[in-house]
């Protein structure tokens, strides 16, 4: 469903948001080395995330990349999904098809419809505040 640029965007932000309530700042090598992804394009992802304003971004020996504790209380998955994927994720179609709507259904658009309105209501609600505060308490991990 999400790209693997939207997947390594919504890890990199639960990541740096855990860093964050720490009081400490993600440095690329470190973001791109926790959720597996490669430095050039883990920097292209944050530097989206930042001009998207979900988080910032300070250069030089003690820089990296922050999310102030009273932002990520604000922000939901969907924030992120958006910044990286746009709306597709909730318009497209679950067989691919080009020219598949209400008028003009593929075999498994009214089912898959429903699994893209529950989506758009997890991705809606779910805050990046509680799930880098599951990553901090162990209860989730970003890469395996």
């Amino acid at each position: 469903m999400f790209s693997k640029a939207c997947e390594y965007g919504m890890k990199a932000a639960i990541f740096i948001a855990s860093q964050s309530s720490l009081n400490k700042r993600a440095s690329l090598k470190e973001v791109a080395s926790e959720i597996g992804s490669p430095e050039a394009f883990t920097a292209k992802i944050l530097q989206r995330l930042a001009g998207k304003g979900i988080l910032e971004s300070t250069i030089g020996p003690t820089g990296g990349y922050i999310i102030e504790k009273e932002r990520a209380e604000k922000i939901m998955l969907n924030e992120i999904v958006d910044a990286i994927d746009g709306s597709s994720v909730y318009t497209n179609c679950g067989l691919g098809l080009n020219k598949c709507n209400a008028n003009i259904p593929c075999p498994v658009h009214d089912k898959f419809s429903i699994i893209r309105e529950e989506l758009r209501k997890m991705l809606m609600t779910t805050g990046l505040l509680e799930l880098s505060s599951n990553l901090e308490m162990g209860h989730s991990v970003l890469i395996r």
